[in-house]
């Protein structure tokens, strides 16, 4: 049996679909830097692939790829000390979906919620990608040997998929090859809400932009949205357990214990009985000093698109020299002639 040694190492990307959010912050590019500043070998990815399942403008994709590089880097990664690449310049990542697309069995494909989600009564028009690219996420994790993932709530059945098909692997082949990943799923706002609605999640597409913090919203545009936030009318409660029932008023708390980096009970401590109107300016003036800097740190990234450029090639080099001799040992294993 052959068995691998597998180092700690971090892989996570986001889908460069535009229009970055304040859910993409806290769920996603937040933790990426606090695990990249732990000492662990960090990758992250802008899964380009994954966001033609469905059609993209070119421009607009060229555009959303270059603008996520620059959120990655206003929010904290360092090029220099984490691995930042676009997924289509490393082409190592679809030769191992393949392997996997021939690991992974019909039936965990049409378990996948987001699948339904997306694909919704439309599943026979929906692209062949769009129902198979959790076997592309496997491989853009295995194909480095990630052994922990970063991930919110809503990927955390594409992880334990991903586990799946690397058991199989590893079972069909008689090998200890990839390793049986582990999603890190942690923080006050692993799941950021709408600010019109606490029961969805908050999103780019939303019709209504108030519905959202933008990454490239300046400090004005972020108050205002979070003195309109909806809210109830009663006052704060004192502790978590008064949140049950409590949709928006819970976000709200979510998304200022998260930018305070303190727990959901040490908030409620400090806010409990506060008012709505007493709140909101807490959490504008909070939101304001975390997420302007990051904004103002994008739109000077995005000035220079040469620069950018170099930062993903360069990563991607980077990002080749983990990934080659796995896959190419992969292939050996599966019995490629010439691998």
């Amino acid at each position: 049996m052959t068995e691998v040694v597998h180092t700690p190492r971090v892989f996570s990307g986001i889908q460069p679909s535009g229009g970055l959010t304040l859910g993409n912050y806290l769920g996603a590019m937040k933790r990426f830097v606090d695990m990249q500043n732990e000492g662990i070998e960090t990758i992250y990815c802008m899964v380009d692939l994954h966001a033609i399942t469905v059609w993209q403008d070119p421009d607009k994709l060229r555009r959303a790829t270059r603008e996520l590089c620059a959120g990655y880097i206003a929010s904290g990664l360092d090029p220099a000390k984490s691995i930042l690449f676009n997924q289509s310049q490393v082409a190592e990542h679809t030769q191992l979906a393949w392997i996997f697309n021939c690991v992974a069995r019909m039936g965990w494909m049409q378990r996948m919620t987001q699948f339904k989600d997306k694909a919704g009564k439309n599943a026979q028009n929906a692209s062949l990608g769009l129902f198979g690219y959790p076997a592309l996420m496997a491989a853009d994790i295995l194909v480095y040997h990630a052994t922990h993932v970063p991930v919110g709530e809503d990927q955390k059945q594409h992880l334990e998929l991903t586990r799946d098909i690397a058991t199989k692997f590893n079972h069909d082949y008689g090998v200890e090859f990839f390793p049986i990943t582990e999603p890190v799923i942690e923080g006050a706002a692993t799941r950021v809400m709408s600010l019109r609605d606490g029961s969805k999640k908050m999103s780019k597409s939303d019709p209504s932009d108030m519905s959202r913090i933008n990454m490239t919203d300046d400090a004005d545009a972020i108050a205002k949205k979070i003195r309109k936030a909806k809210t109830d009318p009663e006052p704060l409660p004192s502790d978590v357990d008064g949140l049950e029932a409590r949709p928006e008023a819970r976000n709200l708390v979510n998304i200022y214990a998260a930018l305070s980096e303190t727990s959901v009970e040490q908030v409620m401590r400090d806010v409990g009985g506060k008012e709505f109107s007493a709140f909101k300016p807490m959490l504008a003036e909070l939101a304001v000093e975390k997420m302007s800097p990051i904004s103002g740190e994008m739109a000077r990234l995005m000035q220079d698109e040469t620069e950018i450029d170099r930062i993903l090639a360069e990563g991607a080099g980077r990002a080749r020299a983990i990934a080659a001799p796995i896959l190419k040992k992969t292939y050996e294993i599966v019995g490629m002639v010439g691998a």
